[in-house]
């Protein structure tokens, strides 16, 4: 897997050559071999390249301009292609460098998905529209059926090629389950919606007790408040490195949904615990200031993808919105606990003595 090391308005040097080149492969690199991906709930294909290369297909389900339904539980929502890009370079942006690289393709239907595919599972869903567009939907547990059939214009179709990581006999993950997962059901709710000290209870819970873990989820919560994204249930790491390790941001397909709404539900863990690294406070202020804007680097970092754009106005402005809040909510737990208790120095290398302390509850 490549990694891009960019500062905070664009790529620097070599780097920036390496990120085009990988932006350009995922692009223009020759498809042989298409297959469904098993696991999920919506359609995803794995595509194999000429060059023994393998990415993560997302097809486009949404237009730009169209918001989530408003009667939609997030665990219906549509997974959006120009999400998962998107994300991609939020991530960059942030400085976080947890997304695997994803950029946007244009693919032929017919010669790179239904030509090149020895899944006959797959292969039997496709047909002609009555408009003359070649249109699938394969197997999955949601939106696919005819009625919610894939259509090209009349066979190209858009969708996020995802770069896969190593190989899980080179590199095992370990998936855990999020602390603050929502409860996935229409009535009940989880733990943490009903008892406010819910975070004390965690700190004192491995992996949370001790390292850098709860602070990543910090990372984490402010990532998908600034895209909206409701669907964290769980998350990965790479198993070598123990409990010293960082999260990988995988699955980011259900963020950008509504730029009209923002959710304060995601920021809980945030509002709860009042924790956060000092890169990413450093980073957060940064990015409220007119010169170094979120939705102008979003903006500009975006028009490097071919499908550009990715995102409407309205979803850059949210962000900025958005970056308000989560800047707001620290302001109000240095207010109550005091800097030193709330912004943790990472940027020494090893957190400090205090941060185990203060995982002792607050």
């Amino acid at each position: 897997m490549y990694v891009c090391v960019c500062c905070v308005w664009g790529c620097v040097g070599a780097y920036c050559l390496v990120f085009r080149k990988l932006v350009g492969w995922c692009y223009s690199n020759y498809v042989s071999f298409t297959a469904m991906k098993s696991g999920g709930t919506q359609l995803k294909l794995i595509m194999s390249f000429q060059n023994y290369g393998q990415a993560l297909f997302k097809p486009m389900k949404q237009t730009r301009e169209q918001e989530t339904p408003p009667d939609f539980f997030y665990f219906s929502d549509f997974e959006r292609h120009n999400a998962e890009i998107a994300a991609f370079h939020l991530d960059r942006i942030l400085d976080f460098r947890r997304v695997p690289p994803v950029a946007g393709r244009l693919v032929n239907m017919t010669r790179e998905i239904r030509d090149v595919t020895r899944d006959k599972k797959l292969w039997r869903t496709f047909f002609v529209s009555p408009a003359n567009n070649i249109c699938f939907y394969g197997e999955c547990s949601y939106y696919c059926s005819t009625e919610h059939a894939l259509c090209g214009k009349p066979d190209q179709i858009e969708g996020s090629l995802a770069a896969f990581l190593p190989d899980l006999a080179l590199a095992k993950r370990k998936t855990w389950r999020n602390p603050w997962r929502r409860s996935y059901h229409k009535r009940k709710k989880a733990e943490w919606e009903v008892d406010p000290d819910y975070c004390d209870e965690v700190k004192q819970t491995p992996p949370y007790d001790r390292g850098t873990r709860l602070l990543d989820i910090m990372d984490m919560t402010i990532f998908d408040f600034l895209m909206g994204n409701m669907d964290r249930h769980h998350y990965e790491t790479f198993e070598k490195f123990g409990n010293e390790t960082f999260i990988i941001h995988l699955d980011n397909g259900r963020g950008f949904g509504k730029h009209s709404h923002d959710e304060m539900s995601i920021l809980v863990p945030l509002t709860q615990c009042c924790r956060v690294k000092r890169s990413t406070y450093l980073r957060l202020q940064l990015l409220a200031k007119e010169e170094f804007k979120l939705s102008s680097l979003m903006e500009e970092s975006l028009l490097q993808d071919q499908l550009a754009p990715i995102l409407i106005q309205p979803h850059l402005e949210a962000m900025d919105r958005r970056l308000r809040l989560v800047l707001k909510v620290l302001a109000d737990c240095m207010e109550k606990e005091g800097f030193p208790s709330v912004v943790e120095n990472d940027l020494d290398g090893q957190p400090s003595s205090h941060h185990h302390q203060a995982h002792g509850g607050r």
